[in-house]
């Protein structure tokens, strides 16, 4: 029996759904989702009914619009469209007081009702980082975080180093004073290089429904770490009398700020001189020859670097220009000209003798037989039979 009955409620509530599908009386509307400071647009529409206007209430059931007449004092709230079926408004810079249900009706017999469900949005505020005021040390773990508030629902918070985005922030959610919306911190822990000095740390902030309303801080972060240095000889191939320069460049953070010198297995040179990073030789001497070190320090720590000095005597010829790539390659192609052209000189003088010698050849032929001609005419008639009989006097030698 009670299964009867199920089966028979079941039945009406599908038999009135499809009525009031069917009902061309019957209001339409759809739900809204809107961020907070938009423009919200609420349509209803009805294909037939007895030349009753349509209406729009708020959720505390005021009548915004009643046709083409404004019913509430609200400059936010305006009229788009009004017609027989149709009666389309508008609310400007949405609250979140403006959320929740809305409803459209027509005064026919019986008044026939559709509700809209506007739910708003709470877009969040900028983010705020902390914890980059101080500088970390190299291989140090950073810790920084982030907070945002006035999201609804509560937003999404990422983090990138650069272009790269970091993973393993802890995040947590509180509930804003106004109870609607949320305050969202992340913590992000990473560890740091010198390769991280300088770089550029984000936090975004956004809702996964409202993308384009994504909101990010950028701050740069400062890295410690010791110095690296490197000597450079001015100039590059001294000899003995000249002015000699030992640059020690180094470079860290903080920049170094004491060097100190040194020569290996002994003392610097008397006349030698050191002024911070420089070592400066007035007037270089043989004796000058030897590996220097240079040691460079900041407050993370100190680099020790060397270099050779060879000092070459005063008639040292300087080194010779390195030939240039383009003069190497008009050598080549001049050299191979060169050979093509002897190859072709060649050629000619081998064809020249085969020419002459076979003209020769054709002559004595010709002339064969006519000698012994006691006429002209005869000795054309010897020139042309005489190779037929030429075999006739073939001598063979044993």
């Amino acid at each position: 029996m009670h299964l009867v009955l199920t089966l028979l409620l079941s039945l009406a509530a599908f038999t009135v759904a499809n009525i009031h599908i069917h009902d061309l009386s019957q209001p339409v509307t759809s739900d809204e989702v809107v961020p907070t400071g938009g423009k919200l647009i609420l349509k209803c529409t009805v294909e037939e009914h007895d030349d009753s206007s349509l209406q729009w209430s708020n959720p505390a059931q005021q009548t915004l619009y009643f046709g083409e007449k404004r019913a509430l004092r609200d400059n936010r709230i305006q009229l788009v469209h009004s017609s027989r079926n149709e009666l389309t408004i508008s609310i400007s810079n949405v609250q979140l007081s403006d959320e929740g249900e809305y409803t459209c009706a027509i005064f026919t017999m019986p008044v026939r009702i559709s509700k809209a469900m506007v739910t708003v949005l709470g877009v969040p505020q900028k983010p705020q980082i902390f914890g980059y005021e101080k500088a970390f040390k190299e291989n140090e773990k950073a810790k920084l975080r982030c907070t945002t508030s006035g999201s609804k629902p509560a937003a999404n918070i990422r983090w990138y180093k650069g272009p790269e985005e970091l993973e393993g922030a802890q995040t947590s959610t509180s509930e804003d004073g106004n109870g609607k919306t949320f305050t969202v911190m992340s913590i992000i822990e990473f560890m740091v290089g010198r390769e991280d000095d300088g770089i550029e740390i984000t936090c975004t902030v956004g809702l996964e429904s409202l993308q384009s309303t994504d909101k990010s801080s950028s701050h740069k972060i400062q890295v410690l770490y010791k110095p690296t240095a490197r000597i450079e000889s001015r100039p590059q191939m001294p000899r003995e009398g000249d002015k000699l320069r030992l640059q020690c460049d180094a470079y860290g953070n903080p920049v170094p700020d004491q060097y100190i010198w040194e020569r290996e297995n002994g003392e610097l040179p008397s006349l030698a001189m050191y002024d911070g990073s420089s070592l400066v030789f007035p007037f270089l001497n043989k004796s000058d020859g030897g590996t220097y070190i240079c040691k460079a320090s900041n407050m993370m720590g100190t680099y020790v670097t060397q270099y050779k000095l060879d000092v070459n005597d005063a008639n040292f010829p300087d080194p010779s220009p390195i030939p240039s790539t383009s003069s190497i390659d008009h050598a080549v192609i001049g050299g191979v000209v060169a050979v093509i052209a002897f190859l072709l000189f060649c050629l000619l003088i081998v064809l020249g003798r085969y020419l002459i010698r076979h003209k020769g050849t054709y002559l004595t032929h010709e002339a064969k037989g006519s000698d012994d001609a006691p006429d002209a005419d005869t000795a054309i008639i010897n020139a042309e039979g005489g190779q037929g009989g030429s075999d006739d006097k073939k001598e063979y030698f044993i």
